[in-house]
This record gives structure tokens, C-alpha cells and sequence, in this order.
């Protein structure tokens, strides 16, 4: 059955089954137009909380809260009826404890209508994934690359070089065995994604990884050109709406400032219409 004709939207253990088959598409998602682009396309449609940087033009994703992520989480939960949705738990909200992971990821869920969270860590957040999962949170892990640690990695570099190579799949075994039913894997060596595909039983999703993992994953205004303020190498524009729109944002006021918009058909008359016979 293809995506576009799903019945209903695929829950975690339906993404898990999907390990070895046809790739699993996702993107992220922020507001409900674009959710309802995604619809039935996409396997499952991530809120991310690179939503801080994207639409609230933060420097990073380190300021974004639960109340931004619940906000941002209704509206696409609103624009989806066929795809599954996962919700990103922001910095600070799951790290303490897992008590604090489990009451932050409840909320994130009971308040969205999520069908699952992703939290950032390997081999540290283990038991957090375990509490959560053995409690009925559906977690998507993170590892590699995690956005929410750029002030102690250094910044946004490449993951699992060299020797730093067994770390990350001791992190992608943890996670695994943890309970999270698919992992994404992001700014890793093509080889070391690869293996790490290989190695455990749960989809990888890829980001500056492999086309050999599970399924990708990229940042929709990325995809689409809408987000320019820098671009990473494993981003690929399939669209450049961004510069269609300051295109038609100039036409719109060259028009403006020629007094040619609005036309005649843009205005209404002294007199109503009247009614067709």
C-alpha cells in the first residue's frame, strides 16, 4: 500500500517493523500548512525543536521550551491524519532525571497528541529511555550529533571519527536495548552509520549520515530553501521557495509603489452585486 493511500497513521511499532524494508521518510514540521503537506507522505513528521532557530530565529536550539514545543506540537498535530507524529523533548527537560523526563514527556504527549518523543543521548540516557518506555512513552532516540550538546562537543562537527567510532555504536547498542524503537543518527561517518545500521535491531534514521540507513530525516525549510541562514553539507534543496518568495514580495511592492495594485478586480464597487438569476 503506498503512503498516500495509509488508512491511518503507522504508530511506533509500525516505524520499528519498517527495519531492512522501504526507507522511512520523515521530515520536521512547525506549523499546520506544512503538516498537512506531509500528510501520507511522510512515514512520520518530527516537531523539532529546531523550531527555535528556524521560525523564532534563535542561535541555537538551547532556548526553546516545553511551552514553544506544545504550541508548535497542536499545530501539526492538526495538519496530520495519516502520518504518525514524534515530538523532540527541548534542552533541560529530561536530563535531571528520569522522573523529569517521564512527567515532561507525559505532558509533551497528553497535551499534542503525539504518538511518540525523541530525547538526545546515547549510552547516558539509557536508563531514562528504559523508565520512559516501561511507562508507556514511546521514545525515539538520538545520537551522534546532538544539537543540545553543541556547547560541550565543540560545536557542529562530525561524530564518530576514528576512535570515537566504538562510542557512538556502544551508544546506538544502549539505546537499542533501552526499548527505542528507532534511532536517528546524525553527522556520523558514511561507514560507522553503516555498521551501526547493521549492528542493532532498530531503524536508524539518517541526517548527514548513510542512504543505507532505515529512513532520513531533514529540516523542511531546509529541503525547501526556505531557511538559508547556513547550509550544511548533507542538506539538498529540492526546492528554492525562499528565493521565489522575495521575488514575489518585490513584485508585490513594485506594484504597491506603481499604484497598480490593487486593480479594478482587487475592489469593491458602491453597489452590490446583484444576485444571479
Amino acid at each position: 500500500m503506498s503512503a498516500t493511500a495509509r488508512k491511518s497513521a503507522p504508530m511506533p511499532q509500525d516505524i520499528m517493523a519498517m527495519k531492512g524494508g522501504t526507507p522511512i521518510v520523515s521530515l520536521t514540521a512547525y506549523t499546520t500548512p506544512m503538516a498537512e503537506l506531509m500528510d501520507g507522505i511522510c512515514d512520520f513528521v518530527l516537531v523539532g525543536d529546531s523550531v527555535g532557530m528556524v521560525l523564532h530565529g534563535l542561535p541555537s536550539t538551547l532556548g526553546v521550551t516545553m511551552e514553544m514545543m506544545i504550541l508548535h506540537g497542536q499545530a501539526v498535530r492538526r495538519g496530520l491524519t495519516k502520518t504518525m507524529m514524534v515530538m523532540d523533548m527541548p534542552f533541560g527537560s529530561y536530563e535531571e532525571s528520569p522522573e523529569q523526563a517521564f512527567r515532561n514527556a507525559a505532558r509533551l504527549m497528553a497535551e499534542t497528541d503525539a504518538g511518540a518523543v525523541k530525547l538526545e543521548g546515547g549510552q547516558e540516557m539509557a536508563e531514562t529511555i528504559a523508565f520512559l518506555t516501561s511507562r508507556g512513552v514511546p521514545v525515539m532516540a538520538h545520537i551522534g550529533l546532538t544539537p543540545q550538546s553543541i556547547n560541550t562537543l565543540g560545536g557542529y562537527k562530525v561524530q564518530g571519527r576514528g576512535a570515537a567510532a566504538a562510542g557512538l555504536m556502544a551508544d546506538a547498542k544502549a539505546v537499542a536495548e533501552a526499548g527505542a524503537f528507532a534511532v536517528v543518527l546524525e553527522k556520523t561517518p558514511e561507514s560507522l552509520a553503516d555498521k551501526v545500521t547493521k549492528a542493532i535491531d532498530i531503524p536508524t534514521i539518517g541526517i548527514g549520515a548513510s542512504a543505507n540507513c532505515d529512513g532520513q530525516i531533514l529540516v523542511v525549510d531546509d529541503m525547501l530553501g526556505l531557511f538559508t541562514a547556513f547550509k550544511a553539507k548533507f542538506v539538498k534543496r529540492f526546492a528554492h521557495l525562499g528565493d521565489d518568495a522575495r521575488a514575489a514580495i518585490e513584485a508585490y511592492a513594485e506594484e504597491v509603489r506603481a499604484r497598480s495594485f490593487p486593480g479594478p478586480e482587487h475592489v469593491f464597487g458602491d453597489e452590490a452585486p446583484k444576485p444571479k438569476t
